[in-house]
């Protein structure tokens, strides 16, 4: 099908007419075909290509509602988008495995009494609660999601000074309220 002069998967962007508004699918079957079967050899589970799909279809309206120029083939860049999507859905699986272990690790006492390790949970719960929602934000993104500075920066828009600073700045509040508390 042709639109404005241009093969679909040849840099058309699908989906949006002059004024802007929507009027079919970005996707052709074939470009979805193609992203499943991407996503599919990426490792997604097939409970999740449909989000996937949905993912990269959000991605190609995002581009074209911003005004950039658009892709020349958007076949390939639709599989390119997929294969990126994979690739996160991983790192996201083992963010949380890793996460579910570190919890694990919190739930078995690592010496005789549990009632210390409870009572160090409940400090650092209330400590986090304490502080103001910037340092709070880093903290769970830095020791509980096992996020880089770097990731944490990128993610909230920040210089990684300032990811750094608030790091500090929270970490050291943090000890002084479980010195005050005779928790450590």
């Amino acid at each position: 099908m042709l639109r404005g002069g241009a093969r679909r998967d040849q840099g058309a962007y699908a989906g949006a007419d002059h004024t802007g508004r929507i009027d079919a699918d970005p996707l052709d079957a074939a470009q979805e075909r193609r992203v499943r079967a991407v996503l599919a050899l990426g490792g997604v589970p097939q409970a999740d290509l449909l989000d996937g799909v949905q993912q990269v279809r959000l991605r190609l309206l995002e581009r074209s509602a911003s005004g950039r120029e658009a892709p020349r083939d958007v076949s390939a860049w639709a599989a390119v988008v997929a294969s990126n999507l994979a690739m996160d859905w991983h790192r996201a699986k083992r963010r949380q495995e890793r996460l579910g272990e570190r919890l694990a690790a919190l739930r078995e006492p690592a010496h005789p009494s549990g009632e210390e390790t409870s009572l160090l949970s409940l400090a650092v719960a209330r400590g986090l609660d304490e502080l103001p929602d910037a340092q709070r934000q880093v903290v769970i993104l830095r020791f509980f999601a096992d996020l880089p500075v770097r990731a944490i920066a990128d993610e909230l828009g920040i210089p990684e000074g300032t990811v750094k600073s608030r790091l500090h700045t929270a970490v050291r509040a943090l000890r002084e309220r479980l010195h005050e508390d005779e928790v450590v």
